[in-house]
């Protein structure tokens, strides 16, 4: 007879990784099928200061590598493989194929997170990676006394937008509103930044370049004022998150937007499938949200199996 696994994970970031603990700790087989390392988008992230019982904050990368070693530590199993490509419902439980191989599972839970969006805008897609980025902490040491655009008005724009002026001679944050909606004390820090440039009003419609690397940024104005065209070396997008809910299309009920439906127990449609941080349809994506749904999903996982309804 083939494994059968209790409670199978697919994303380690907080979610996946909070769960696993869960499951691990009361004793469930459990597996985190990841394919990078754990965290998941908070490795990107410089710098984390509101995760309760953190007052002087911690690097994104090092919180995904505690709560790793913490899952670890109470017998969560993971295993790196390529995507997974399918999850079907099988003898009342799941199949997870990828190329690597295939898995059966009682339960699962889907921590696949979401993905940065693109602005869609001429020279995007030319300049990936050669002046155009979706990760400051990746890519900002490239751009050590050049000057940088940031596009976006959440926390995580104005957030990486001050890590950037630790390498950038300058850095100018567009948006296209007239205020940002960042939490304020953010803002207020952001704004106090000497070299940082606000542009309100604002919405990149193409990105120029010269020799292969990004040289300008074409700027159209939302409030009748004059278009603008700012030269610079590099270019980095914070305008919200696509959900990463592609394997569940067929099973689950998804929100507009893609987003899996959810209930307060972190179920989906579908009987033993579950879903939690920012591939749900909550509200709130942060990393204390993301490990409350993770436990919440494992803990509803377990009184699942421990109904005795899957016959796995």
């Amino acid at each position: 007879m083939s494994e059968i696994i209790d409670i199978a994970i697919v994303g380690g970031g907080p979610a996946g990784l909070t769960a696993a603990l869960y499951g691990a700790r009361a004793r469930a087989k459990t597996v985190v099928f990841e394919t990078a390392l754990p965290g998941g988008q908070i490795i990107t992230t410089d710098w984390i200061e509101n995760y309760p019982g953190m007052p002087e904050g911690l690097n994104g990368a090092r919180i995904g590598e505690l709560m790793h070693a913490h899952a670890e530590k109470f017998g969560a199993e993971f295993r790196t493989f390529a995507p997974i490509e399918e999850i079907r419902p099988e003898g009342g439980g799941f199949r997870l194929v990828s190329d690597d191989g295939e898995a059966l599972a009682r339960t699962v839970i889907l921590c696949t997170g979401a993905t940065p969006r693109r602005l869609g805008i001429p020279g995007e897609a030319e300049y990936t990676g050669r002046g155009v980025s979706w990760c400051a902490t990746c890519d900002g040491a490239l751009f050590r006394g050049k000057v940088v655009a940031v596009v976006g008005g959440g926390d995580a724009a104005l957030e990486e937008a001050m890590f950037l002026t630790k390498f950038a001679e300058k850095v100018h944050l567009i948006h296209r509103r007239g205020e940002f909606r960042a939490t304020k004390c953010i803002q207020e820090r952001a704004l106090a930044n000497e070299k940082i440039k606000v542009h309100y009003s604002r919405v990149p419609i193409e990105i120029l370049g010269h020799e292969g690397k990004v040289n300008a940024v074409v700027l159209e104005a939302t409030d009748g004022s004059p278009d603008e065209t700012l030269a610079l070396d590099g270019i980095f997008e914070f305008v919200g998150v696509h959900p990463n809910s592609e394997l569940v299309r067929d099973l689950a009920e998804l929100a507009d937007g893609g987003w899996v439906k959810v209930n307060g127990s972190m179920e989906t449609t579908c009987a033993g499938l579950y879903a939690a941080g920012d591939v749900t349809d909550t509200p709130l994506k942060q990393v204390v949200t993301a490990a409350g749904q993770g436990a919440t999903a494992a803990f509803e996982a377990l009184r699942y199996l421990d109904s005795g309804v899957c016959p796995l």
